[in-house]
């Protein structure tokens, strides 16, 4: 299903106008191994980076999804409603993109890259973000969240 959902989008990158195409043709012509590290971030890396504010995290859900669970430092922007949103993302900050497992996030993160954005998407999906923020950790994180809020 990944591989499916990966050809569709880069089907849509390549029946776009000519500058989307030369922009992916050529991120794709300089993807090396630096590049695989690069668009991915472990849960922890991404929550130390949260309570800096040095990033923001963006929940690709649909609603519906969000409605029965959700992350509360987390913006949520469907994918499908990311074109139509790019305003309300900083390009200041990582945009780090997340969803359950990490399909739609790699989606979305590949899209903001095309867009200009430094993008990375949670490796280990929102499953384990929120599997480890829970007793100790999830004090220490929400502790660290508002004393950098002030």
């Amino acid at each position: 299903m990944k591989k499916v959902i990966m050809l569709l989008l880069l089907a849509g990158f390549v029946m776009g106008n000519a500058s989307d195409q030369k922009q992916l043709d050529q991120y794709m012509q300089n993807f090396d191994l630096a590049e695989v590290g690069n668009m991915k971030i472990s849960s922890v890396e991404m929550l130390t980076m949260i309570e800096e504010g040095s990033a923001v995290l963006i929940d690709i859900r649909f609603k519906e999804e969000v409605q029965s669970w959700s992350i509360p430092f987390a913006k949520n922007i469907p994918l499908n409603e990311l074109p139509n949103r790019l305003n309300e993302l900083p390009k200041d900050k990582l945009i780090i993109t997340a969803c359950p497992h990490n399909d739609r996030a790699n989606i979305a993160r590949l899209y903001l890259t095309m867009k200009g954005y430094n993008a990375k998407y949670v490796n280990d999906g929102l499953l384990n973000v929120v599997n480890y923020l829970k007793g100790a950790n999830a004090v220490e994180f929400v502790e660290e969240l508002n004393k950098n809020k002030k």
